[in-house]
């Protein structure tokens, strides 16, 4: 993906003056090369093309304020560092997810223990109500509903990202929720 920098150099500068087809030009040398990479990482080709397309508009929106010489090694590492961000929310959605939906089985002998249960499964049902309304909606159709993230954009009519952006700012705001609870639930049941 750098094999022209000097190309490169020129395209950048095309851009920074406002050069619709310089970027059309960049997109065409490098489209197909970086959604390759995003897709042998995520094997899901919906993920990888809005990777990509996340790097473009991105590259788009920012070429008066970044100082790129080489577009290839540019959107390569724009691409990669993209796919971790989306690692790492998809892992935060799933500790999160671990949290909400394990069913621990109580033993009805010990009727503090199911009470306690049901008590923390509680306060988390109303740190969920404490969502804004928009965010909190979204969390519930990925959530108690189980719908993926592309119905659920095209139920609400907005964008996958929206979603994406909505899921990961319930869980950032939850996190600290599930932490208080979870040492709740270790001095109950440990």
């Amino acid at each position: 993906m750098t094999g022209q920098p000097n190309k490169d150099i020129l395209w950048m500068e095309r851009l920074r003056e406002d050069d619709a087809s310089a970027f059309t030009e960049i997109y065409e040398a490098y489209r197909e090369k970086l959604l390759a990479v995003a897709y042998n990482r995520l094997s899901d080709i919906q993920a990888a093309e809005d990777i990509v397309q996340d790097v473009f508009a991105s590259l788009w929106n920012q070429r008066h304020n970044r100082q790129i010489n080489n577009a290839g090694a540019y959107l390569a590492t724009a691409v990669k560092y993209k796919i971790l961000d989306r690692f790492r929310r998809e892992q935060l959605l799933r500790q999160y997810q671990e949290v909400y939906s394990t069913n621990i089985p109580v033993n009805v002998a010990e009727p503090e223990m199911t009470y306690q249960y049901k008590h923390i499964l509680q306060l988390l049902q109303e740190e969920v109500n404490k969502l804004p309304e928009k965010c909190q909606l979204i969390f519930r159709y990925s959530r108690e509903q189980g719908m993926p993230v592309k119905e659920i954009a095209q139920t609400l009519n907005i964008s996958s990202k929206t979603v994406e952006n909505q899921l990961t700012k319930a869980l950032r705001q939850l996190k600290g929720s599930i932490r208080h609870l979870f040492s709740i639930f270790f001095s109950f049941f440990f």
